[in-house]
């Protein structure tokens, strides 16, 4: 006979002794739970960032879309190609459909569990026992004797429940949910990092593209110089001095744009990894480099960073998320209702099976457990519960001063070398006039080829500098819309219910 289901009526479990024995247990369970440990206060979010570059009233540039704050088709179409491809993005996202799973499970533990059972026996029972020593005394039927083996046939349905009155199940679902969406808000920050990443990496490339051009520029005007050199040599007969030294500048020069050209094919093959493709040549329009200036940056307040920056609103969730396994590992220590039963046809012949209702068997039974001794393992586990909890604030206190600091330290970047590379493009302009005049003389004989050579170099310096501090603005200026939440473009996955 199977073991859920029996011919024996058992009467229903009053509902006032389920009642009255939780009250009972509930009390003597509740001692062993340990205190809970509180989290120490974090400092609160200052009200305006310092050294602001416009009032709190301006809305922030995180909120500014990404084709509105690069203003690049080109640039625009690199990142859409590449959130729509990352690998990354990809295994992040099949990780969120793990966590989601774990929803979906949980979400089940609180319903009751319903299944179909089939089944036939064959026994004989022993006649010195006392099912043996009843079968011989009575029949199957009327007329009909129970037969030697005897079989038994069974297709019930039976369930178990456990009731969540606790409500622990259900704390551990959303313990589930809010973890996948924490998980989710994990990879919404990974997408504003891989925004920031394909910017900066193009930004990158114009700037070697500026580099390559300086080179080939100064190629020229050193050729210039050493033809001027070897033609001042043949009509006065003077020495190989300067042609030898502008030879050498033009050869160090020459290796010095292959070493670039290497450099450019790197940034591109870091493009084409980012955007999830093979290597292959980066459609850009490096001719306006220097002319770039994204759009100005609006800082808001600093409590939009609360809203705005997708790492800050994961540890936000991890807090909740802990709260409720906090939550469950509590309810460990409380008495658990289980209900199980279940209802069908048994009988021993084939021929009585689905009589109505001699044949039907059904059983229902509740039970009520609860820790009394031996409650070591679930403190442990409370007490580490609490633990991550604690360790979720924390880790959330930390992300915003870390968020916060990270705006304030990019801005500065943005208008330090905003204004240096005013600076260095007042130099670079200086030193193309000191060049020109001193080509000139160098010409007509006033000036030795040193003071070319020598000024030719500081050029050569100058505009490298400005193309580096170019890039270093552009990438802070990236950086700072990345740390203000921009370029997050992902929604949130779908919830199961």
């Amino acid at each position: 006979m199977h073991a859920a289901v029996t011919r024996r009526r058992t009467a229903p479990v009053a509902a006032q002794w389920i009642a009255g024995t939780a009250i009972l247990l509930l009390p003597l369970a509740s001692c062993s739970i340990p205190q809970t440990r509180e989290a120490q206060p974090a400092p609160e979010v200052p009200a305006a960032f310092t050294d602001a570059a416009t009032g709190p009233d301006a809305p922030s540039s995180g909120l500014t879309s990404i084709e509105d704050f690069f203003r690049d088709p080109v640039l625009t179409r690199l990142i859409a190609d590449a959130l729509k491809n990352n690998l990354e993005l990809k295994i992040l996202a099949e990780r969120i459909e793990i966590e989601s799973s774990k929803v979906l499970a949980r979400s089940g533990k609180y319903m009751p569990s319903v299944d179909l059972a089939l089944g036939a026996t064959l026994s004989t029972p022993s006649k010195y026992t006392t099912e043996g020593a009843v079968e011989e005394q009575l029949e199957l039927a009327p007329g009909v004797p129970f037969s030697d083996p005897l079989p038994g046939f069974l297709v019930a349905t039976e369930f178990a429940w456990e009731l969540d009155i606790w409500g622990r199940l259900r704390a551990a679902e959303d313990a589930a949910r809010l973890h996948m969406l924490a998980s989710a808000e994990g990879r919404n920050y990974i997408v504003t990092r891989l925004v920031a990443e394909v910017a900066e990496s193009y930004y990158t490339l114009l700037g070697l593209d500026a580099r390559l051009q300086v080179i080939d520029q100064m190629i020229a005007l050193q050729q210039q110089s050493l033809g001027i050199a070897q033609r001042k040599m043949q009509a006065i007969g003077g020495t190989q001095l300067a042609v030898q030294r502008f030879e050498a500048e033009v050869k160090r020069n020459e290796s010095e744009r292959l070493i670039l050209q290497q450099k450019v094919v790197e940034a591109e093959n870091r493009i084409n990894t980012l955007v999830g493709r093979y290597p292959q040549a980066i459609e850009r329009d490096s001719g306006r480099f220097l002319e770039l200036d994204n759009e100005a940056l609006n800082l808001g307040v600093p409590s939009d960073l609360l809203h705005n920056r997708p790492d800050i609103r994961r540890a936000e969730l991890e807090i909740q998320s802990a709260g409720m396994e906090l939550t469950v590992a509590r309810t460990a220590f409380y008495p658990r209702l289980t209900l199980t039963g279940g209802v069908g046809y048994e009988a021993n012949s084939a021929a009585y099976m689905f009589q109505t209702p001699e044949s039907i068997a059904a059983n229902i039974a509740g039970g009520l457990v609860a820790p009394l001794v031996n409650t070591a393992e679930l403190q442990a586990e409370f007490l580490a519960a609490n633990a991550m909890q604690l360790t979720a604030i924390y880790e959330y206190q930390r992300t915003v001063i870390a968020a916060f600091t990270e705006v304030v330290t990019r801005l500065s970047m943005v208008q330090k070398y905003r204004r240096s590379m005013q600076l260095k493009t007042e130099q670079m302009l200086s030193l193309e006039a000191s060049v020109a005049s001193a080509s000139q003389l160098f010409q007509s004989a006033r000036v030795e080829y040193s003071e070319v050579l020598f000024t030719q170099r500081d050029l050569l310096e100058a505009k490298l500098l400005v193309i580096e501090t170019k890039q270093e603005q552009l990438a802070a200026i990236v950086n700072t819309y990345q740390a203000l939440g921009g370029g997050n473009v992902l929604a949130a996955p779908a919830i199961p219910k």
